[in-house]
């Protein structure tokens, strides 16, 4: 039996938090896994008798090797087709969230710099004192309070003003998926707020919106069109789920394309619509929800 001080057995310990970190760094699940198996290869080779921190030094490791994959995930993001969405996680409607970060807030997080972005998660999500990320980020602490106040106040637009119950939630996603579905445009209008935004990530590999459409009007025509185009058949839900935070749902579109979709709630109504269709982002799901339909696996 492995000691409490194995150094395999401190790592297993830490890595849910180390991949939740990354994840929130970097926007895509799989990059994260990447960096913290990096991690676990550093760790091997450490002297742990001189580590004071297990959870600090491996936090230090994975921002500073999630800090260098940021230089070529952005350069790549500015290449990419249409609207980036992060790679959806999920969570069952009935589970507790690790965090208050939701979609909406990742997505005003890829506006900081990197560094902003590392000070705020660490500070104001994380909780890591200030004098262990300014070792971090090997900035001066001074710096780092200025770095975090910095991306909160530019963020703090996309912090929800009273989160909506999960009850709540989960009953205006599935709502929204039997309108939409059926196509009915009525019903769908009556749950969206006037300056609704749609946005569509297909990743240029799969049909999706290349720009937001804004406005309770064009999102509105929108479905009538989608409703027009897929009369015949209808979407078939796979899970209800609660995706970055965010109520919503999985779903088989007509035509055999996998989708997620999340939905930004404010005073009851849909200010936020958010398509995840892009196949690469969708193949975690698909072997977690889609098996049992017989949903096609993304290729």
């Amino acid at each position: 039996m492995p000691s409490i001080d194995d150094p395999t057995l401190v790592f297993e310990r830490e890595r849910t938090r180390l991949v939740r970190l990354a994840y929130r760094m970097l926007g895509s699940l799989g990059e994260a896994e990447d960096v913290v198996q990096d991690a676990w290869l550093r760790w091997r080779h450490v002297d742990h008798a001189g580590v004071a921190s297990a959870g600090a030094f491996l936090s230090r490791t994975v921002t500073r090797l999630c800090l260098d994959v940021m230089k070529s995930a952005r350069a790549r993001r500015e290449t990419y087709f249409g609207t980036w969405l992060p790679e959806p996680v999920a969570m069952a409607p009935d589970e507790a969230p690790g965090d208050d970060l939701t979609l909406t807030l990742m997505l005003a997080l890829e506006r900081l710099s990197p560094l902003e972005r590392a000070a705020f998660l660490l500070h104001d999500v994380f909780s890591v004192p200030l004098a262990e990320i300014a070792a971090t980020l090997q900035r001066e602490p001074p710096a780092i309070r200025q770095l975090a106040a910095r991306a909160r106040k530019h963020v703090q637009s996309a912090r929800p003003r009273f989160p909506i119950e999960r009850e709540e939630g989960t009953r205006i996603a599935k709502a929204f998926f039997e309108a939409s579905a059926t196509g009915d445009v009525a019903a769908l209008r009556s749950m969206l707020a006037d300056a609704v935004v749609v946005h569509s990530d297909g990743g240029g590999k799969v049909h999706a919106f290349p720009r937001p459409i804004i406005g309770i009007d064009k999102v509105t025509r929108m479905f009538e069109g989608v409703a027009r185009k897929a009369w015949i058949q209808h979407a078939q839900k796979l899970q209800d789920l609660w995706i970055d935070g965010l109520p919503g749902y999985f779903s088989l579109e007509p035509g055999g394309t996998l989708q997620t979709v999340a939905l930004d709630i404010e005073d009851g109504l849909i200010v936020g619509i958010y398509f995840t269709r892009n196949p690469d982002k969708l193949e975690r799901m698909a072997r977690l929800f889609g098996g049992a339909t017989g949903a096609a696996m993304p290729h």
